[in-house]
């Protein structure tokens, strides 16, 4: 019965999505994501290290609208947005996930969204579901776990799953929040230098705040 329910959210999900400029999410073995048929653009949104600007001021306004009525930072919004699909509502993965937020059809069934492929009913529903895993586990790092790898594989294992996509997922879409930092050996990479010289008159470039060799 489960494996019937599963096969036929999946076709529902395959038949719902909308035939023109079709676009399909692959995962690799390393958690990255590749989006066939994905714009030239969308695929520069997606792999910014930083946040970008939201392409449509309506979009722009509809993740406010859902964060503020869920009480969640709409920065982690747009970052879940933006790894999740690039801004791309029509985005389906192969798992039969759809949309800006990347629903699932029974996540969509159980949070009542009519239209999947309705970037306000895709926001509300992920919001929606975000604020649960908030509410649940407590950090958004295991919220995050939870969005990408499920609720019970977060519990299964007490901590975010060790399943390469989920580690990295949750690492970029933090990463996003808190500044599009990337993270070396827990420095910050771009703090500020000096150039000194050494007893011997070598050169050497330290990072400020850093202890030299």
């Amino acid at each position: 019965m489960r494996a019937a329910y599963a096969a036929t959210s999946l076709l529902f999900a395959l038949l719902a999505v909308p035939v023109a400029g079709e676009v399909r999410i692959e995962v690799r073995a390393d958690g990255q994501k590749v989006i066939l048929n994905e714009s030239r653009e969308g695929r520069a949104r997606r792999l910014a290290d930083r946040l970008v600007t939201v392409p449509a001021r309506d979009l722009e306004e509809m993740i406010d609208l859902h964060a503020a009525a869920q009480g969640l930072d709409p920065t982690l919004v747009r970052a879940v947005i933006q790894v999740e699909s690039g801004y791309d509502s029509r985005a389906l993965s192969r798992k039969g996930a759809m949309g800006l937020m990347q629903l699932m059809p029974a996540t969509a069934e159980l949070l009542v969204v009519a239209d999947p492929w309705d970037p306000a009913e895709n926001i509300r529903g992920g919001t929606t579901y975000l604020r649960a895993m908030l509410d649940r586990f407590g950090s958004r790092e295991l919220a995050l776990a939870a969005y990408n790898a499920g609720p019970e594989a977060v519990a299964r294992y007490g901590g975010v799953p060790p399943y390469a996509e989920t580690e990295a997922y949750v690492e970029r879409v933090l990463r996003l929040v808190d500044g599009g930092v990337p993270q070396v050996r827990g420095e910050r990479v771009g703090r500020p230098v000096q150039i000194q010289r050494d007893g011997d008159n070598r050169i050497r470039i330290v990072t400020i705040g850093s202890r030299a060799d």
